[in-house]
Formats: C-alpha cells, structure tokens, sequence
C-alpha cells in the first residue's frame, strides 16, 4: 500500500504480530515535525494506535525535535491524531474490541506532499509462530545460498 516515498518501517511489527489488513491514514503534525521527518528523525518501534472518543490516535510514535527549530518543537512522543473516515474508524475501533485485535502503525511515507501511515490490523503472535517464521526464514536462506553456490560452480 505504501505507494510513495518511505520513511519509516516497523519490522517488529511483522515479527510481533500477523498482520490481518492493511489501512491508510493521513496524520496530523506541525511544521517541525514535518522538516523534522524529512531528515529521517522518526521511529515507530513501539508505536500503537487507539480510538478515544470516536477519533484515532496514534501513541509511542517518537519524532525528534527538529535541530534548527526553537519554541515550535512539540514533545517527540506526543499523542498525533490520524486522519480517517468516521465510518471507517468505528469498523476499526469494532473489530479492536469485540475480535481483541490491535491496530499497529507499519510504516510511514510520504504521498504526494503528504505524510501518510500505514496501519494493520493485527493478530499477536505466539512464541511457536515467531519460532515457525523464522525457521522459514533460516530455510530460505540456506536454499538461497545453495543456489548461489551451484550456479558459481
């Protein structure tokens, strides 16, 4: 879904979690935040999104101060607003508490001159899964590497 230029991924997120759908939202910042981003000064590591009073928040989203900005600078983990339909934030924020699911940012991009976040509506995974992925992964990497030997030799 992230069509535009990417900032920011949450590759703990796919690891933690089975990613069951894939929404867009916009997100609300000031001009610091913005320039601040624009230097890569973002993480999403522990970053989580919840539904307060019908709007979407996303929380634990650290953004650094921006260098060459004064008084403007907001708090770098402050709670941001995201930028949905009404409608669609109620069919979230009904899956979140009725299926025990959780809304996870996965990444950030830039779309046009816009800033966007890609959220997933996630299922925690068990030790075994994480367990299971990774030895997938392992798999994979060996076959790869058998391959890569092969057509050397």
């Amino acid at each position: 879904m992230a069509a535009g230029n990417i900032i920011a991924v949450n590759r703990k997120a796919r690891h933690e979690y089975f990613v069951l759908e894939t929404f867009e939202a916009g997100i609300e910042l000031v001009g610091t935040e913005v320039k601040s981003i624009r230097q890569g000064g973002v993480n999403l590591k522990d970053s989580w999104c919840g539904v307060d009073d019908g709007e979407l928040y996303i929380k634990g989203m650290h953004i650094s101060p921006y260098d060459k900005g004064n008084i403007f600078n907001k708090d770098p983990f402050r709670v941001r607003k995201l930028l949905m339909h009404k409608r669609e934030i109620m069919r979230l924020y009904g899956k979140i508490k009725q299926d025990g699911l959780t809304l996870i940012p996965l990444s950030l991009y830039f779309k046009n001159s816009n800033v966007k976040v890609e959220l997933g509506l996630c299922k925690g995974k068990q030790l075994h899964d994480k367990r299971d992925d990774m030895a997938k992964r392992d798999a994979k990497r060996e076959m790869d590497r058998a391959m890569k030997q092969r057509l050397k030799g």
